[in-house]
């Protein structure tokens, strides 16, 4: 039976300052969490009902696991179709380190990205074109916010996230970096190479001019119509797309 300090506890998570102060994150959901089952994330508590703990796969022994009734479940759930599972999460150490040509990667930046969903979203392209890391500046939305772990959809399970200054990160940095502006080298033109920081900005504002001036090539996405500007989680597909396609331009 849920305690009313488990229910508080749970509750409090939705807000930042909490998440800091318990060093905890939600999961929810019996895809997403079993994603987080499977990865290196530790997990300090699991809350289910009996409905739902026969769909999960097998739980470790180490993982403490608690059965509630649905009423229960009511009172901790932040989603409106919950799915009766739940999971607190450590939240990782910070491990920035400085990244390098010779990792041979390509690695998104955001610049004080807002939008829960849009981050989710990124994240999740992310994984898929094959990036494994994204570095935050420090008023990006916290990939931790209930809404981005529910967005990333077991993504955030399997991609490094690392918050930081990114001004000092993009002084620091000795590879390509490329910024997504509106006046820049057309983005089907340019040579990604092998390596590089792929740096996207702000939903309204775009990219910092104190990084732009960090960055070594403007690229755009040509318009071909009317619209003002591309969502920033669409522009960070197309980006990878690109990246991708080249890539296997290669092989």
């Amino acid at each position: 039976m849920l305690s009313k300090a488990q229910i508080s506890l749970i509750n409090s998570l939705k807000n930042k300052k909490f998440r800091k102060e318990h060093n905890l994150f939600i999961v929810e959901g019996i895809k997403s969490v079993q994603e987080f089952l499977d990865s290196t994330y530790l997990i300090q508590q699991l809350y289910m009902t009996e409905d739902a703990s026969a769909k999960l796969g097998k739980i470790p022994q180490n993982i403490k696991s608690e059965q509630i009734s649905s009423a229960e479940f009511a009172k901790i759930t932040q989603l409106t179709n919950p799915q009766g599972v739940l999971a607190l999460v450590k939240i990782p150490e910070e491990n920035l380190q400085v990244l390098n040509e010779s990792t041979h990667e390509h690695v998104i930046v955001l610049d004080n990205i807002q939008d829960p969903g849009n981050l989710g979203t990124i994240i999740r392209t992310a994984e898929w074109f094959g990036i494994h890391t994204i570095i935050c500046s420090s008023d990006t939305v916290d990939a931790y916010n209930p809404k981005v772990v529910q967005a990333t959809m077991g993504s955030l399970a399997r991609v490094q996230i690392q918050y930081t200054e990114i001004d000092i990160f993009l002084q620091q940095y000795q590879g390509k970096k490329f910024g997504a502006l509106l006046n820049g080298k057309n983005i089907y033109e340019t040579d990604f190479g092998n390596s590089g920081l792929i740096i996207l900005g702000n939903e309204g504002n775009g990219i910092s001019e104190s990084i732009q001036a960090l960055l070594d090539e403007a690229v755009t996405i040509p318009r071909m119509g009317n619209a003002e500007s591309l969502n920033v989680a669409v522009a960070t597909t197309v980006f990878c797309s690109e990246i991708a396609r080249q890539q296997l331009s290669k092989k």
